[in-house]
């Protein structure tokens, strides 16, 4: 499953999906983890020091082999230049899955071990000095857009998006590209804000979403959350001795985390695994499109100087079964 963790700056929601990720390495799940906010702090939180979370590979300055292997033998794009974030794959393109090796993971993912397993991390990068008044985040993190429009992920495989912050994660078709998306809210107005933003884009494009409400010091803080969010909130998290140690760079055991949150977390996955029933390629594959067409009118003809239109495949559609080319 495709899973994003979202939330306004300071929720906890890089946190979160650090702990869920471990608990799903607890349970000896398939998992690669992406860090898609610019801030960079998924690493650490996963238990790398300074120096191994510097030294992640960025994801964007990898992009020419991400575009030149996903390609494949499409003949529907005519170079890796003509490819932009949004690009949909369709027959020759190769796919990327979640338990195999590949060019664009020996480049990109690093393994990280943690304290029941380890999993793949892949980062898109920091803001570099070069990038200064010249560029925006967005085309930082349109190598994760496009690794996941050609990811193929099966019923016991996660792929766990830690996103930006805020609404900045609607500046692309990228929030659509989820099985779940779990929404990371404290107990205050500013805290359910961005829910109510991500509940009217989910609606429009049937987006699952739950929320976990962080934060949480007492029955009052639970009554608000549910008052505003209603059936939509999934779980609550309170305080976590274990998540201080965390932060102080000496966490325990994951084992020793609390029973509270650790059912905490067992109820997200829980929600993630029963979405796989839900799954509709055939949408997921139309909205990709959907953004491509946006894009490539908006910008990406004139960038690339194609039709970008003419890369969509008509009788593609993104599906579990679909054969993957290797490389040659």
């Amino acid at each position: 499953m495709k899973i994003a963790f979202v939330g306004k700056g300071g929720s906890g929601k890089t946190t979160l999906s650090s702990l869920f990720i471990r608990h799903l390495a607890a349970n000896e799940a398939h998992v690669v983890a992406v860090d898609a906010d610019i801030n960079q702090h998924l690493g650490a939180a996963l238990g790398l020091d300074e120096a191994e979370a510097a030294a992640l590979p960025a994801m964007g300055a990898h992009l020419p082999l991400i575009k030149d292997y996903l390609r494949g033998s499409n003949p529907r794009i005519a170079s890796a230049d003509t490819m932009i974030k949004t690009t949909p794959p369709g027959e020759g393109s190769r796919l990327l899955r979640v338990r195999e090796d590949n060019p664009v993971y020996e480049a990109c993912a690093r393994t990280v071990r943690l304290d029941d397993g380890e999993i793949r991390l892949m980062a898109t990068g920091p803001f570099t000095e070069s990038d200064l008044g010249v560029a925006c985040y967005h085309s930082k993190v349109g190598a994760v857009e496009l690794c996941l429009n050609h990811l193929v992920d099966g019923e016991d495989e996660y792929v766990v998006v830690d996103m930006t912050a805020g609404s900045d994660s609607f500046a692309s078709g990228m929030f659509t590209r989820f099985d779940m998306t779990f929404l990371v809210a404290e107990p205050t107005r500013k805290g359910v804000s961005v829910y109510r933003q991500y509940k009217e884009y989910a609606r429009d494009f049937g987006v699952a979403l739950k929320v976990v409400g962080n934060k949480v010091q007492g029955p009052e803080d639970v009554d608000f959350l549910r008052a505003e969010v209603g059936d939509d909130l999934l779980v609550t998290v309170g305080h976590s001795d274990w998540v201080r140690a965390m932060e102080k760079g000496r966490p325990p055991r994951f084992e020793l985390l609390e029973a509270d949150n650790r059912m905490g977390l067992q109820a997200l996955q829980n929600a993630a695994d029963d979405s796989y029933a839900h799954r509709d390629w055939e949408r997921y594959t139309r909205q990709m499109v959907h953004f491509h067409l946006k894009n490539a009118e908006s910008w990406g003809n004139a960038k690339t100087g194609v039709d970008l239109a003419a890369q969509v495949d008509p009788g593609f559609v993104l599906a579990e079964a679909v054969a993957v080319p290797q490389p040659g």
